[in-house]
């Protein structure tokens, strides 16, 4: 046979058994998206007997075989077994299961979450089992749930419904969305989370239509409560024609969406994207009939970071939102103005990833109003920052050449390197910025 998952189905066959393809690999295969993690799912068998042919086309994984899972050593294949579930608990993991091979196609697909991941594909033949309509939906762009008893025992089916909507650009039943606005977030686990967040986020071809569906399922409070308090927010419409901070926040995360397979960190590039204004909601007042938000890409990290601690725990993740925040404001401020070369230096210093600043600098440019001037230079910024790299490439002052000039180390030493760097930004030849540095050093003593 051609495939591993082929020669399962044909060896499950002469058993008397049936093999189906079944869940995301079949939908991503009807809707033309490559999904190279096959899921496969075995009727007609009995636990052993899987295990005895698993074991004869390769080295079986021994995980979640007391749900009848498997799965192949060097293959990205799951293989499992139909089972019963029922919850016993308010948490995603909270369920009784109990493996049943010869319930037949119907009751296994009765408890996946949505119709348009419960349609199953003969492995051999190529014949699709669709009990609930998930052709019909997938054709008219709609998530669907199958089962309205057992679909509100999982309430991470709230954020799958939302990931499903921003990755493929559908809509969510209005009976669905009833049932989400019912179920009770706040005891998922934050890994649960953060993985249907980062499907959005890294999948979605518009991550906010994962935030809008979780606002109108009302799902926005548990987690997302920072993002929350932007609704409403107001801006003023001489930057911002488009409304409120949501919206912006909206808009920006939608264009970042475009950057993020060429940005160097582009998890963490979208939770920029997300995070960058929640400073707004503890700083905008109304002075003189204009609305400001005066540093609030400061003032809000305590807010951000307290929802990037929330959601993940990967702490390159939080150290880069922390670090760009402050500075995301700046690249379109320094193209407007035409800053000089040695302050737009000094800007990608600071940055944890420049080029991603520039792209975010590309998401969040000002729409163009009356006189605003905060319109966008790419150009510019591009130029300034081949110029750092040439900056930084060029000879200069080390703590070894202060060394051998004399200076001995102490507890004003990094503040002399500290200078010494300053002037590298500033483009001083190496010469002329270890006689600066000494000359400072000196004063220092």
């Amino acid at each position: 046979m051609s495939t591993i998952a082929e020669k399962i189905a044909y060896m499950v066959g002469e058993k008397g058994g049936r093999a189906f393809y079944v869940g995301g690999f079949v939908r991503d295969k009807i809707l033309g998206i490559d999904n190279k993690d096959v899921d496969m799912e075995v009727h007609g068998i009995k636990p052993e007997e899987l295990l005895d042919i698993l074991t004869e086309v390769g080295e079986p994984l021994s995980y979640g075989r007391s749900f009848g899972i498997y799965s192949l050593r060097g293959h990205d294949i799951d293989v499992a077994m139909p089972r019963r579930e029922r919850a016993i608990g308010k948490g995603h993991r909270d369920f009784e299961v109990l493996v049943d091979p010869f319930i037949g196609t119907e009751a296994a697909a009765r408890r996946r979450d949505f119709t348009i991941n419960a349609i199953m594909e003969d492995v051999l033949t190529g014949e699709l089992v669709d009990h609930f309509g998930g052709m019909q939906d997938l054709k008219k762009g709609i998530i669907r749930h199958i089962d309205t008893e057992t679909f509100v025992e999982d309430p991470l089916r709230v954020f799958r419904a939302a990931q499903f909507a921003s990755r493929f650009g559908f809509s969510v039943a209005d009976e669905t969305m009833e049932l989400c606005r019912g179920m009770d977030l706040s005891s998922l686990s934050r890994e649960r989370v953060e993985d249907e967040l980062k499907k959005a986020l890294l999948k979605g071809k518009n991550p906010s239509i994962f935030f809008e569906v979780l606002r109108r399922a009302g799902g926005l409070d548990a987690w997302f409560p920072e993002l929350k308090a932007l609704i409403g927010l107001e801006q003023d419409p001489k930057f911002h024609p488009e409304g409120d901070v949501w919206t912006h926040t909206m808009e920006v995360l939608d264009r970042a969406a475009a950057y993020r397979s060429v940005a160097e960190k582009p998890y963490a590039f979208m939770l920029l994207a997300l995070t960058h204004d929640f400073g707004k909601a503890l700083t905008t007042e109304k002075i003189n009939g204009r609305i400001h938000s005066y540093d609030h890409e400061i003032k809000g990290l305590t807010l951000i970071e307290e929802f990037l601690r929330r959601i993940t725990n990967e702490k390159d993740v939080i150290s880069y939102v922390l670090n760009m925040v402050p500075l995301h404001m700046k690249p379109n401020v320094a193209a407007a103005s035409k800053s000089a070369v040695k302050v737009t230096n000094r800007m990608f210093d600071r940055a944890e990833a420049p080029v991603d600043l520039i792209y975010f600098a590309m998401s969040d440019k000002p729409v163009m109003s009356g006189d605003n001037p905060f319109t966008g230079d790419p150009d510019f910024l591009f130029e300034r920052y081949k110029i750092y790299k040439e900056t930084l490439a060029k000879p200069y002052v080390t703590g070894r050449d202060l060394v051998e000039a004399g200076l001995e180390p102490g507890e004003y030493f990094a503040e002399v390197l500290a200078y010494a760097h300053k002037l590298r930004l500033a483009g001083i030849e190496k010469e002329d910025a270890l006689k600066q540095t000494l000359a400072y050093a000196r004063k220092k003593k």
